[in-house]
């Protein structure tokens, strides 16, 4: 781990964390707000990815909508980083209280991080939109329990949709609630693989109060100047904790 940070964090009592698509790029999934994910969403469906995955959208285009889902937010293969391990190692010795993520792939549970709150939702949990009954993401990538790529529930023929907060729609009340109380009770917040430009999650940045701000990017941030300490350099490399 960069030895500042190493430092900061050995005289935290309260840390947490506050991650973006750079935490999970790392883990092979990548971005699709990029250049190169807004390149393929044009090419192949003619529309960018904030339209396709908009409340409106996934109601008028329920097909599409899958398709692009599918082909481009799922990636069952994906493994923990250095950078999840590194955190849910910090929660486990006390010092991390909490992950709060723009992240969509569980991927900080599956490090073994306990308190998580997934700002924009998780596409691990599914449900029935007429019967609320619950799915997980091996069953509505499964073509048998679709019609075209719409996944169906087999109690009630109602449309199955993932726990993802789509653009349009609102954030969870409750876990956002989670994450400020989180922040407002840190002396340490660590920010890492966002360019903090996405709101309202970015806007949380300033329900911090305490004594260490720290930016782990590999791009400057508008809030760099803020900032106690600012690494531009990969998050797992910066992360890693050598066990």
């Amino acid at each position: 781990m960069d030895k500042r940070l190493k430092e900061i964090i050995d005289n935290s009592g309260n840390v947490v964390f506050f991650g973006g698509a750079g935490v999970s790029t790392e883990s092979n999934i990548p971005d699709f707000r990029s250049e190169k994910g807004l390149y393929n969403a044009q090419q192949q469906y003619g529309r960018s990815p904030e339209e396709m995955l908009s409340h409106s959208f996934f109601m008028q285009h329920t097909d599409t909508f899958f398709d692009y889902y599918k082909k481009n937010l799922i990636y069952r293969d994906a493994q923990p980083n250095n950078a999840h391990k590194a955190l849910a190692y910090l929660e486990k010795e006390g010092r991390l209280k909490a992950v709060i993520t723009q992240n969509i792939d569980g991927l900080h549970q599956k490090a073994g991080s306990k308190k998580v709150y997934e700002l924009h939702g998780s596409v691990l949990r599914n449900h029935c939109m007429d019967c609320g009954e619950f799915y997980d993401t091996d069953f509505i990538m499964d073509e048998a329990n679709c019609r075209g790529n719409i996944p169906i529930c087999p109690k009630c023929g109602g449309i199955i949709k993932p726990d993802v907060v789509l653009y349009e729609e609102a954030l969870d009340e409750a876990c956002m609630l989670g994450a400020i109380n989180a922040i407002e009770k840190a002396d340490t917040m660590i920010i890492g693989g966002t360019s903090l430009v996405v709101y309202p999650a970015a806007g949380l940045i300033r329900y911090f109060k305490g004594k260490n701000l720290v930016l782990i990017n590999k791009q400057p941030t508008p809030y760099d100047g803020r900032a106690d300490l600012v690494i531009h350099d990969a998050i797992g490399k910066v992360m890693e904790i050598e066990q």
